[in-house]
């Protein structure tokens, strides 16, 4: 019996379609979750550009929607519903939402990270939503925890963090931000310093507990990196590990390093947008002019994602089909998604419909499910399902 909750079988015409690396002019056919090659009811598309869904691999922007304040938390499922929703507006058909595991506590310990992904596993996602684990490094009791969490709730992606440094540099020369990031934790400015007291007197254990955790999940066939690598021999170092995605680099040797040693580069969308890192880190721009950005994601701000794209292609920095596929099959490629990320028949059918006038997301759909439908890809949609209706009275 057909599920449902597909879109009923349809073949896109019209557009241009992001296929094989080029923007060419082909018919892209749904039926039950899947691209196929058939002759399907039609769907009229021309003046849109039809893309592959996009696959964001990190973004906390999650966090606002369950955290508006420090102190005015809302339930899970209400933050994941606005998530999910922002998400699939802005052409996302896969997304990670970057669930820190850290000795701050709080939203951002151990406990909040296992009760996002009770919630995640429960929620009925428009979006496809999964969680990547940023597990702070010298939050080494938890390490047997982390594990376990990993493998009882699936979780496919883990990056391993260091902010102890930033966080003491903070404390040192910025008064006013360390006591705004203890607020941000529901801590006092003292309560925090005693947790990253207590977290650095544990430092001689964390070589030991990274290689412990490192062999876990090479068990658990996870994909692993690091986040805020400062310089080439940091990456040197997790690379060896077995840590092979490198997450943000925040310096030019730090990325080229990762080119070295064939670690693919994740940087944020608003890096490119803004024009530079709101942290003073190295520009996105500049790694992407020079080869060494393979990944955008959303980071804080999910807008950012087709933002970038657009930018990258008016700068002439990346053409069409290679600015997309930083938000696309290149994510998936870092994942070993082998599913999703490209339009081929066979594939799961992730879509990011836009007006190619105005460069608006106007359809979004996700696993052959109609997500987001707006604008006059929304008229399209209505008009072609009520030729279908008649044809089928």
């Amino acid at each position: 019996m057909p599920d449902l909750s597909f879109l009923p079988d349809l073949r896109l015409t019209g557009a241009e379609v992001l296929q094989d690396g080029a923007m060419r002019h082909e018919a892209v056919g749904l039926s039950q979750g899947r691209f196929v090659d058939a002759f399907l009811p039609e769907v009229d598309l021309s003046g849109f550009w039809v893309m592959p869904g996009i696959i964001d691999l990190h973004g906390d922007g999650f966090e606002r929607q369950i955290f508006p304040r420090p102190t005015a938390p809302f339930p899970i499922a209400s933050g994941l519903a606005a998530t999910d929703r922002e998400a699939a507006a802005h052409g996302v058909t896969t997304a990670y939402l970057a669930q820190s595991w850290s000795w701050e506590g709080g939203h951002r310990g151990p406990d909040q990270a296992e009760a996002l992904l009770a919630a995640v596993r429960e929620y009925p996602a428009l979006t496809d939503l999964r969680v990547q684990i940023r597990a702070e490094t010298h939050l080494v009791e938890a390490a047997e925890r982390l594990l376990a969490t990993v493998e009882r709730f699936g979780v496919d992606y883990v990056v391993f963090n260091d902010h102890l440094e930033e966080g003491f540099q903070m404390w040192r020369s910025n008064t006013d931000g360390f006591a705004h990031w203890a607020r941000k934790a529901a801590l006092s400015p003292d309560e925090l310093f005693a947790r990253m007291e207590a977290a650095r007197a544990r430092t001689r254990e964390v070589p030991r507990v990274l290689c412990a955790l490192s062999n876990g999940l090479e068990r658990l066939g996870v994909t692993y990196g690091s986040h805020d690598d400062p310089d080439a021999e940091t990456r040197q170092f997790y690379a060896m590990l077995g840590a092979r995605v490198a997450e943000f680099p925040t310096s030019r040797k730090a990325a080229a390093a990762a080119r070295a040693l064939g670690s693919p580069v994740i940087m944020g969308a608003p890096n490119v947008v803004r024009g530079g890192s709101q942290a003073g880190n190295i520009a996105a721009e500049a790694l992407l002019r020079d080869g060494l950005c393979d990944v955008l994601v959303s980071d804080y701000h999910i807008p950012a994602l087709v933002l970038a794209v657009w930018k990258l292609v008016d700068e002439r920095i990346l053409p069409m089909a290679q600015a997309w596929a930083m938000v696309s099959s290149n994510a998936a490629d870092v994942l070993g998604m082998a599913d999703r990320g490209r339009i081929a028949a066979g594939l799961r059918a992730d879509l990011t419909v836009v007006n190619a006038a105005t460069r608006a997301v106007e359809a979004t759909i996700a696993g052959g499910r109609l997500t987001y439908l707006a604008g006059e890809a929304g008229q399209r949609f209505m008009a072609a399902r009520q030729v279908m209706r008649m044809a089928a009275e």
